[in-house]
């Protein structure tokens, strides 16, 4: 299952209507805005865990950032700790606050929703989108012998990656790091 499903999906869509009430928006728009926002935190985490120190430090934070408790009270994404939780995992998946801007400018114009709104509920998405990594990755490593939580990590974030969808996240990572240098 990919990322964005399993935000979608979890707990019958509990997320997707909590964020609805916070916002005063219809779960058809939260669904819309999430699956605007979503695909590039995955994309943005699947850059940081290409390279192993990145890999290691992105198991290190979902095994200890107790992270599933999003997915498990929906109710807590609008407290302050949470958006602060949240816009601390959008600095290190999208590395600045002009780029969180400009995707909320993308989902606002993809989606009709207002930037403002969607500037808000990025940070909720950030911390979802690390509570479904987290659960996976646990589901992983519980699978049995020789099952590890990267395991879960690399085939959830390689799609991100594999964007010629070949099977090879070799040539996705060498296009990434020469648009990189390009700048």
């Amino acid at each position: 299952m990919d990322l964005l499903s399993m935000l979608l999906n979890q707990g019958g869509g509990q997320a997707v209507g909590q964020l609805a009430n916070n916002f005063g928006l219809k779960e058809s728009q939260v669904a819309a805005a999430l699956s605007s926002l979503v695909p590039a935190l995955g994309q943005g985490l699947a850059r940081n865990a290409s390279t192993q120190d990145g890999l290691e430090s992105l198991s290190g934070a979902l095994a200890g950032g107790q992270h599933q408790r999003y997915l498990e009270d929906p109710s807590i994404l609008n407290q302050a700790d949470s958006i602060s939780d949240g816009n601390g995992i959008l600095g290190h998946i999208l590395g600045s606050k002009d780029v969180s801007r400009q995707l909320a400018q993308q989902a606002s114009e993809r989606t009709g929703i207002g930037v403002d709104i969607l500037k808000k509920m990025l940070p909720m998405a950030a911390t979802l989108a690390m509570a479904a990594l987290s659960r996976q990755t646990a589901q992983t490593k519980n699978a049995g012998p020789g099952a590890s939580a990267s395991d879960g990590l690399t085939g959830i974030l390689g799609s991100f990656l594999d964007s010629n969808r070949d099977g090879s996240i070799a040539d996705d990572v060498l296009g990434l790091a020469s648009k990189f240098f390009r700048r």
